[in-house]
């Protein structure tokens, strides 16, 4: 089986799911975060970065925490000559053609609402992407939200005023992650406005194939 292409969504969420099992794995060796963090060298909040699949955090800082859990050898097969591409037909292609596979099956729980944040989560994600090559339209982004605040609805009102901010400052992150309040300003956002429409139906569709399943691993069957 060929290797997959790694789609925004589905670099998402494998980045997500290494979060979640990661924290798992620190929840079942007892730790806590105070802990696991002071053990890391890291601070809480970076910790929580980890946990949550933050893509803005070093790999450094994942490979950190995975060697207090244990699971920072796993990493050797990124490095050892095993993951060496070789020659169509050599006999180190065959020997790894016979030998066992790792196959890793990613897709979503089949939440609707984890399936909608996962979409939310790509599409801002890619938003902020495109401001950061066309800086213009960040001035759109603004422009829709001063229109949206001139409606003053009284329920959107406290998240898009904090918007203007997130605006003003380009702090990104805040809306990247996977906190509650993130959730509900990703709700409010007038930062998708500005993606072009074949960037939305891009991220649509990659979320529909990850719903399919993925599968990485070479075929042993091939």
């Amino acid at each position: 089986m060929s290797v997959p292409e790694i789609s925004a969504v589905l670099d998402r969420q494998l980045l997500l799911q290494l979060g979640d099992r990661l924290r798992s794995l620190r929840k079942a060796l007892g730790l806590g975060t105070e802990v696991m963090a002071a053990r890391a060298g890291i601070t809480r909040n970076t910790l929580r970065a980890v946990e949550t699949g933050d893509p803005g955090t070093a790999i450094g800082t994942y490979i950190r925490v995975m060697s207090i859990l244990g699971v920072s050898g796993e990493l050797a097969l990124l490095v050892g000559d095993s993951l060496s591409p070789a020659p169509s037909g050599s006999a180190a292609a065959r020997s790894r053609r016979r030998g066992p596979s790792v196959q890793v099956h990613v897709s979503d729980d089949g939440s609707r609402h984890q399936r909608q944040d996962l979409q939310s989560l790509a599409l801002h994600a890619a938003a902020v992407q495109w401001i950061k090559d066309h800086p213009e339209s960040l001035v759109e982004a603004r422009s829709v939200l001063e229109r949206w605040l001139a409606t003053g609805d009284v329920r959107s009102g406290p998240l898009w005023l904090e918007w203007r901010q997130i605006l003003k400052a380009s702090s990104w992150r805040k809306v990247l992650g996977r906190s509650s309040h993130a959730q509900q300003l990703r709700q409010a956002s007038p930062l998708v406005t500005v993606l072009p429409a074949e960037s939305r139906e891009r991220i649509q569709a990659e979320l529909v194939e990850l719903r399919r399943g993925v599968t990485f691993g070479n075929d042993v069957s091939s």
